[in-house]
């Protein structure tokens, strides 16, 4: 039996991790195109509000074939599907866009991605369980990464609204992370997916109805570093590529992997995110910067290392919708 254990598990990761790497290549893409937007003159709220539309749209029929008349599944789980729709999916993608429309886009990915060491304070502070000093170390070197990579000590004037924006984008992220990773709902990772995006798009419509989130949108040409393109062109780009397919290999990666593995490939989104922000836009962060980046990148590498090695089953995951 234990044989057979172990194939699974080497065919599962083998599958699974150029899963991951694809789907965090297809996140990583979304700061570049949507930044365009925005430059164009449209507003986060209505660029996340766009892309979320499109993914939910996209998926939607996939969605309802992968549940197969098994509605009983989306009732049983509407508490955890409404938490994923509005928090890891809405939630985080417009704080990310507020960012990065403030601050470069790698710059704003590094921010979020620290999310690792927010959970290790959350839970001493909260649970007692106090961090491993391997954890401390990397909390530390991300935290002289991040004053590196903001370029604080030299007196550069650093965007706080876009900071503070990222870590709220951190918060669903790990949200994101936590969901994903659960294995006993019986949901085909489809249908998490396209039951998030529905309900997230749905929550930014009424925001925007309701003037709490501010739409702004024209049909201008956009620009970027190759060239002009129609509007419609990055819209389609972030809300087929850079998230509902993101969003599917995401989940599907993360159930095969474990929380804990899935979130470490899921770092080559920085890097994703770095590329694609100087193709579309010519960003590149100086010398000193990409140093800070990669202390930030190692800082977070070292906080998984020292987590407990049951973090990295997805059974070990508690119940989200109690622990959020």
């Amino acid at each position: 039996m234990g044989g057979v254990a172990d194939d699974v598990r080497t065919r599962g990761m083998r599958l699974g991790l150029p899963l991951a790497i694809g789907a965090a290549f297809s996140f990583g893409m979304s700061g570049g195109w949507a930044r365009g937007l925005m430059d164009a003159g449209w507003s986060p709220g209505a660029a996340v509000t766009a892309r979320v539309w499109v993914a939910a749209l996209v998926l939607l029929v996939p969605t309802i074939l992968a549940l197969r008349g098994r509605w009983h599944l989306v009732w049983k789980n509407a508490g955890m599907i409404a938490v994923y729709g509005l928090l890891a999916v809405a939630a985080t993608q417009f704080c990310y866009f507020q960012a990065v429309a403030v601050m470069d886009v790698g710059m704003a990915l590094l921010i979020e991605y620290t999310a690792p060491i927010a959970v290790v304070l959350w839970l001493w502070l909260r649970r007692g369980e106090r961090p491993s000093r391997r954890s401390v170390l990397g909390a530390a070197v991300a935290f002289a990464g991040l004053v590196l990579m903001l370029d604080v000590l030299g007196g550069t004037r650093v965007s706080l609204a876009g900071i503070g924006w990222a870590l709220a984008a951190m918060i669903g992220a790990a949200t994101y992370f936590v969901l994903s990773a659960r294995a006993d709902t019986g949901l085909p990772p489809i249908a998490l997916a396209g039951g998030g995006l529905l309900v997230g798009a749905l929550g930014l419509t009424v925001a925007g109805l309701a003037g709490v989130l501010p739409i702004t949108w024209n049909t201008h040409d956009v620009a970027y570093r190759f060239g002009s393109v129609p509007w419609f062109v990055p819209v389609l780009a972030i809300g087929v590529l850079a998230t509902a397919l993101a969003y599917v290999l995401g989940i599907t990666s993360t159930r095969m992997l474990g929380s804990r593995l899935a979130s470490f490939v899921a770092l080559a989104e920085v890097v994703a995110a770095l590329l694609f922000g100087w193709i579309l836009l010519g960003q590149l962060p100086d010398l000193m910067q990409a140093f800070g980046g990669v202390l930030v990148l190692g800082g977070v590498v070292l906080v998984k290392l020292g987590e407990p090695a049951a973090d990295s089953s997805p059974e070990s995951v508690p119940d989200p919708v109690a622990s959020v």
